[in-house]
């Protein structure tokens, strides 16, 4: 399953490292890809994620998840 959502506030290569990493140890993640110059960032899992939980991933990086 792969879920695109939106992160406000990455400007440089150890911001996508961050966010990467925070979304990465959440359960069910096998993937994350993230464009820098959009902010988008993709996730794949083996199941659906739970919204909250991936706003307090990012948030725990130290961004804004943008709707969801």
């Amino acid at each position: 399953m792969e879920t695109t959502y939106q992160v406000r506030g990455m400007t440089c290569g150890h911001c996508v490292t961050a966010v990467s990493t925070e979304l990465s140890a959440l359960p069910d993640v096998t993937d994350v890809q993230i464009d820098l110059a959009t902010g988008r960032v993709t996730v794949t899992s083996r199941s659906p994620l739970d919204a909250d939980a991936v706003r307090a991933a990012v948030d725990e990086a130290g961004y804004d998840l943008v709707g969801a």
